[in-house]
């Protein structure tokens, strides 16, 4: 089934009972994700059994990398589940970054997030000479943030790319948000994502972690609306006491793209 959550899109596979060879997921994902000669992906999901919770899933990056979390992958699999009948409109699933909840209402999915964690506000990086200033953040994977005031202007592959592999996140290395702070309520961000290596239309992660950092900073308020570079905005609920995340839940639209049987020749 092909998926999107905000402009990020997904291939999910009901995994349950397991058909894939384990060690050619990673070169499967590669294939498959791959952009007008395959179906096309941000990423992989396979959905399978899980004993602790209502399911679990794998994630790979577009690349073939395995990820710890994927917030709008999240909500594509929640969504998926629950259409599947594999678990009811409040569920819970097994990921890498921990156990998640969330809740499905339509096309609607609320996602509680996994403690997020690594809070650093303020850094300074030397690239070429000219200094960057950026917070970060774990919120399932790692995000840099970065706040400008021209967000159209910036060069998000250049600058995205520098940071995300700079040694100072060796060794798995970071998302990259940049973020215009438009009022108390409202954010606009650009993400480079890790693993895929580009500009997507839209991250979960990266909104989180974009939200959390305005609101350490006193610049939004609870909760706040994230504009995406796909155009759709999500919804990102926290509660903050000192420095520390109480809970965070972001919200947002899911959308069923097609369903269908993959040949083949689509992975080769």
């Amino acid at each position: 089934m092909k998926m999107s959550g905000s402009g990020n899109d997904f291939i999910l596979i009901d995994h349950r009972k397991p058909f894939l060879d384990q060690d050619r997921l990673k070169e499967f994902t590669r294939s498959v994700c791959r952009r007008r000669i395959s179906v096309g992906a941000d990423g992989l999901i396979l959905i399978e059994r899980s004993e602790r919770a209502d399911f679990k899933w794998q994630f790979f990056n577009a690349d073939g990398s395995e990820a710890e979390m994927c917030g709008n992958g999240g909500r594509c699999a929640a969504r998926f589940a629950y259409l599947k009948g594999i678990a009811g409109p409040s569920l819970r699933f097994e990921t890498l970054a921990g156990i998640l909840s969330a809740q499905v209402d339509g096309k609607r999915v609320k996602l509680e997030m996994t403690k997020p964690f690594g809070l650093k506000l303020d850094e300074t990086l030397l690239m070429d000479g000219e200094e960057q200033v950026f917070s970060s953040i774990n919120t399932g994977v790692p995000h840099a943030v970065l706040f400008v005031e021209d967000l159209e202007g910036v060069d998000i592959i250049r600058i995205g790319r520098a940071i995300r592999t700079h040694p100072h996140f060796a060794p798995g290395g970071t998302n990259v948000n940049f973020v215009l702070v438009e009022n108390s309520s409202q954010l606009s961000v650009r993400t480079y994502e890790r693993g895929v290596e580009d500009e997507t239309l839209a991250c979960g992660t990266g909104a989180v972690a974009s939200a959390l950092i305005a609101a350490f900073k006193n610049w939004v308020k609870s909760p706040g609306s994230i504009k995406t570079r796909g155009g759709e905005v999500l919804l990102v609920y926290f509660e903050i006491e000192g420095e520390e995340v109480k809970k965070v839940f972001f919200e947002g639209d899911v959308h069923m793209i097609y369903e269908g049987e993959m040949w083949e020749e689509a992975y080769q």
